[in-house]
């Protein structure tokens, strides 16, 4: 990362969620034999970014297995009931000296590295903006934080996620990116089957 991106992006993995819709621990769920927070950190991993936090629930014995073999900083959260905003919260107080964070999702089972290094490369070009994928023209995780936002975003409450702060800057403020392989999140019973016989199709 340092050679090809000068300025230090920390990543953070967003793991401790309820995962109530899916009924067992997201992170863990495991499509065609390797979990979702293992798939995750291999693509975190092959940006080379200068640290990868990854913010867990406590007890989280299951969740480091699941890392053996890649470099992770954990952070616990203490206080997930709260809701997404406090996985958001503790995962920049870990990065909180980084020239960039990006935040991403445990559960994006089809997410490309060529996607996420669109993204890191479109930061890198406009460092004080927010760079986000974008979903027509809203934008979502995943997203590269520059500090100025840092204290905003740790500010949101509840299960507020990030959509509407980013709604909320102005065009000259954010730079929203396509990232294709990123459109499709395992969130229900339902999506993690349909991913499961869709990774087996093209295995077979």
């Amino acid at each position: 990362m340092n050679a090809a991106y000068p300025r230090k992006l920390q990543i953070v993995v967003l793991a401790a969620g309820f995962s109530s819709r899916l009924g067992q621990p997201k992170a863990l769920a495991r499509v065609h034999g390797v979990s979702l927070l293992r798939r995750t950190l291999q693509s975190a991993a092959g940006i080379g970014a200068d640290r990868i936090v990854v913010v867990v629930p406590r007890n989280a014995a299951r969740y480091r297995i699941e890392a053996l073999g890649i470099k992770v900083r954990w952070a616990v959260n203490a206080r997930r009931a709260v809701g997404l905003s406090s996985s958001v919260r503790r995962g920049i107080a870990a990065a909180r000296y980084a020239s960039g964070i990006l935040l991403l999702p445990v559960d994006l089972i089809h997410l490309k590295n060529r996607d996420l290094f669109r993204l890191v490369l479109r930061w890198q070009s406009a460092p004080r903006r927010l760079t986000a994928r974008k979903i027509d023209l809203a934008g979502a995780t995943p997203v590269v934080l520059p500090p100025w936002l840092y204290s905003r975003a740790s500010a949101l409450g509840g299960d507020v996620g990030l959509r509407e702060l980013i709604g909320q800057l102005p065009a000259a403020s954010r730079v929203l990116v396509e990232m294709p392989s990123a459109g499709w999140d395992v969130d229900t019973p339902q999506d993690l089957q349909d991913a499961r016989r869709r990774f087996r199709r093209h295995s077979g």
